[in-house]
């Protein structure tokens, strides 16, 4: 075990980074509060404000191969920051933009500083801890993208109530700003580079960073690997459908087919973002405690599979804030994909490997709202409700049949993952 000094400053770096990404999930998910007030500023329609949301990720998905290959090559401590710092000049082009498209290519901005960030965490983790502390640091690390989605609901709504949405931006930015230089100052890419004893599983040595051919042959490595693609099914479906139905459909659902109130709607939200944080350091701890990685795997895509499956029956009203909370605590579960991709390769692979399975998901979040927004289309009422369509139970029912399809697939690429990592007797 790694002297108490070393514990406390890689903690404190691991902070450094983690706060970072906590305000990329803040930024990617802000639009929902802000719908309304960007409407009125930009005088945007909906499939507009569709189209402003998805930017972050049209930019955000491509980019996690390069974003790994970058972190792989450079280290987390500068890509960290120049990424946090694109970032917050995207948040402040995006605040005080005067037209639909300067926002809409600021928040592309927002998305292009934020790609680097969560691989350059793990990759930071993957030298600095023991590999027996990975999956436990792997799920903190989402758990603060988790605090990011609370922060961007409650919190933003009352202050953009306060002094306006374009004031509450400036001041993310100003947050974000410090935070690159603290980033730029503080964090080291290795332990030794920072004067403290070894810790993680390549010996936090201070090695020169790879060259760009072995950078392209770790891709064609990890690319070529079946379980490479067997962990990117499992994230496309179902941090797609997740990010999807809590960050757009999630609310109208209840609205339209309950007859409740959007504010009270969207506690049933936060339900779910709690159920997002306290998943990954959970299921993480457990997989480190127990050594089991896949097993866990298969486990939460069942309960998502079964969640979604549950509001296909649009059960008692009651019932929907449990099945978004195990839904989104699902996620802990397969976040261990990325553990399971790190212990395949060297660390010094990590960044690309973390990049690359991440990037199926990400593609997930940028494509499925369009399908289950065609379903729900296919199912308007024709009514207009305070600038929003309605649409009927039968849609949602579709739609939510979908998301349990989804599931099934991700179930059995995680059964098919398990077989494959788990060796035979006799073999």
């Amino acid at each position: 075990m790694p002297p108490r000094s070393t514990r406390r400053r890689r903690a404190a770096l691991w902070t450094l980074l983690a706060t970072g990404f906590l305000f990329v999930n803040f930024h990617r998910t802000a639009t929902a509060v802000l719908a309304d007030s960007l409407a009125r500023t930009f005088d945007a329609t909906g499939s507009q404000l569709g189209l402003l949301h998805a930017s972050f990720f049209y930019v955000y998905a491509p980019l996690q191969l390069p974003a790994g290959l970058i972190v792989d090559r450079y280290g987390p401590r500068w890509v960290g920051a120049a990424g946090l710092g694109l970032l917050t000049v995207g948040v402040g082009w995006f605040a005080l933009s005067e037209s639909l498209p300067a926002a809409f290519l600021a928040r592309a901005v927002v998305g292009l500083g934020g790609s680097v960030l969560y691989i350059g965490t793990l990759r930071f983790c993957a030298v600095w801890f023991r590999g027996d502390q990975y999956a436990t640091m792997t799920g903190y690390t989402v758990a603060a993208a988790g605090l990011g989605g609370i922060l961007a609901t409650t919190p933003l709504a009352m202050a953009t109530a306060a002094v306006g949405w374009r004031t509450a931006m400036l001041a993310a930015a100003a947050t974000t700003g410090l935070l690159t230089l603290a980033i730029a100052a503080f964090v080291r890419d290795t332990p030794a580079r920072a004067g403290l004893e070894t810790a993680g599983d390549d010996g936090g040595g201070d090695a020169d960073a790879a060259s760009l051919a072995e950078v392209v042959a770790n891709v064609r490595t990890v690319v070529a690997e079946r379980e490479t693609w067997l962990m990117g099914a499992i994230l496309f479906c179902v941090l797609g459908v997740n990010f999807t139905v809590l960050g757009l459909w999630g609310v109208p659902f209840l609205v339209d087919t309950y007859g409740i109130s959007l504010a009270r709607a969207s506690t049933f939200v936060l339900v779910g973002n709690v159920g997002f944080v306290l998943g990954s350091p959970l299921l993480g701890a457990l997989s480190d405690r127990l050594g089991r990685r896949t097993e866990l795997v298969v486990a939460a895509a069942v309960l998502f599979t079964l969640a979604y499956a549950a509001l296909v029956l649009v059960p008692p009203l009651a019932v929907v804030a449990p099945v978004f909370f195990f839904a989104l605590l699902a996620n802990g579960g397969v976040a261990l994909v990325f553990t399971v991709g790190k212990e395949r390769h060297a660390p010094a692979v990590a960044g690309t490997v973390t990049g690359v399975v991440n990037g199926f998901g990400y593609l997930g979040a940028a494509v499925l709202p369009a399908v289950l927004g065609g379903v729900l289309d296919a199912y308007w009422t024709g009514e207009v409700l305070n600038g929003a369509r309605v649409y009927t139970v039968v849609g949602y029912r579709i739609a939510f049949g979908v998301a349990a399809v989804a599931g099934l697939v991700a179930t059995l690429a995680a059964v098919r993952l398990h077989r494959r990592e788990t060796p035979t007797v006799g073999r």
